[in-house]
């Protein structure tokens, strides 16, 4: 009669411990973030839709915590450890995105560079021109920018502002367009040479410098064939010749995170997150509003040796875009 008793409060106190379900349950979700884990490691990532899930790595981290813990909580050692490598990978991806880290002042003029998705042309124009002004833009880089809405900028004023202007317009989601306060020179497009969506690209002069700025737009990932598009266009702005004597930023819809291999080779290409230089990695651009988590795959990149003084995120009724506002130094003479 005791040693049964004893048997049954042994059985009770191992409870979860023997349930083989749980036990599964517990390793299939380890192994999962461990998948996930090693393809954000060494850039995996292949075709639809893993290449559209790697932008939400960050929350893929945070899910991973409360089940690693729940892991440990039941003793499943080996899941757990699984679970706590998988965290440690993630974490060293994600965690320094939050740490302002970079050049913060390179000595030379400070241009302020706002970015915009205008979803199909959608905004408003005068709302556009409004934060031209209110924010004392020097050049705006727009995106899926039509012919009708650059009469609608024009109508609205942005000659006041940014004089000068590299149009390559289109339909759709196609165009887009360079605005300066500063003489500029078309210089192409590397998205056009591709057969994908415009990238203008244009030359500013800056009181004695050049500012070389790409109005940046790879077709989106949506589908396997959009993914090869998608491949291209970031392998033509990593690929793009040396700007010479002058200084090149990368700004608009990447429709990529550092978190792709993709856009790690376009940084790796000589480029510098403004985002990362002020510790706002982390802040989500897409979608401006819904039910999908926000990611941020609107960027402002500047080329090593520039500085980012201030940078931040705009909202802007009639896209699903957030602007991105970031004031660059050029460096100084030599």
């Amino acid at each position: 009669m005791e040693r049964s008793a004893v048997a049954a409060e042994s059985a009770k106190g191992a409870g979860p411990q023997r349930s083989a379900p749980l036990t599964w349950a517990v390793a299939v979700a380890a192994g999962a973030f461990a998948v996930f884990a090693l393809v954000r490691a060494f850039g995996l990532e292949r075709g639809f839709p893993a290449v559209p899930l790697l932008a939400y790595t960050p929350y893929v981290l945070v899910a991973a915590l409360p089940v690693a813990a729940v892991a440990a909580a039941l003793r499943r050692w080996a899941s757990a450890a699984v679970l706590a490598l998988a965290v440690l990978v993630l974490a060293v991806a994600v965690v320094p995105r939050t740490v302002p880290y970079g050049i913060t002042g390179a000595g030379g003029p400070q241009v302020r560079i706002l970015t915009l998705n205008t979803l199909l042309g959608g905004v408003e124009p005068g709302g556009v021109v409004a934060l031209v002004r209110e924010h004392d833009v020097d050049v705006l880089a727009l995106q899926e920018v039509t012919p009708a809405l650059v009469e609608g900028l024009a109508a609205a004023g942005i000659g006041d502002v940014l004089p000068h202007t590299v149009d390559h317009s289109g339909t759709g989601a196609h165009g887009s367009s360079v605005h300066s306060v500063f003489p500029l020179t078309d210089l192409g497009d590397p998205g056009r040479e591709i057969g994908a969506f415009h990238m203008a690209r244009a030359r500013a002069e800056v009181s004695g410098h050049r500012l070389e700025v790409v109005s940046v737009h790879p077709v989106p990932p949506v589908s396997s064939s959009a993914v090869r598009d998608w491949e291209e266009g970031l392998a033509a702005l990593a690929e793009l010749p040396e700007p010479g004597r002058a200084v090149r930023v990368l700004a608009g819809d990447f429709n990529a995170t550092p978190d792709h291999a993709r856009m790690r080779a376009v940084l790796d290409a000589g480029y510098v997150s403004a985002a990362r230089v002020a510790g706002a990695g982390l802040t989500g651009t897409w979608p401006a509003d819904g039910v999908l988590p926000r990611v941020a795959i609107d960027h402002v990149l500047v080329r090593e040796g520039m500085g980012v003084g201030a940078y931040g995120v705009l909202d802007v009724a009639g896209t699903d875009h957030r602007g991105v506002l970031a004031e660059v130094s050029l460096p100084a003479p030599r």
